[in-house]
């Protein structure tokens, strides 16, 4: 088993106030305490991080806030995405106020058959 990095971009209707927006982002870094193991019953989120966008770039296509979730294995993403109620819950929530929502998992350091 290796490392599962879980990254979600999210972009919020025009319409939503910025206290709105700040709830969303604290509740989206609540969920590394919040999700809890349904055989153990502790967390199982290794780490999030998140933030606003400030890059120069100008690349950015409307997403304004990033976040990044690592997990020990496949098995603890599936259950977070599929399963963990408490992140259903989130994402029905958030749902209501994201114009968009970008989510990539990788391994880190795999790219198809080549590790590097």
């Amino acid at each position: 088993m290796s490392n599962i990095v879980h990254v979600v971009l999210f972009q919020f209707k025009p319409e939503v106030s910025p206290e709105t927006v700040l709830d969303v982002c604290k509740q989206m870094l609540s969920l590394k305490e919040r999700c809890v193991s349904a055989t153990t019953n502790k967390p199982y989120v290794k780490s999030i991080v998140g933030g606003l966008d400030n890059s120069p770039e100008g690349n950015q296509a409307g997403i304004t806030h990033g976040f990044v979730v690592e997990f020990e294995s496949a098995e603890d993403r599936d259950y977070y995405v599929l399963e963990d109620p408490t992140h259903i819950a989130f994402t029905k929530f958030a749902g209501e106020v994201l114009a968009n929502a970008i989510v990539v998992d990788f391994n880190p350091g795999s790219f198809g058959t080549t590790k590097i």
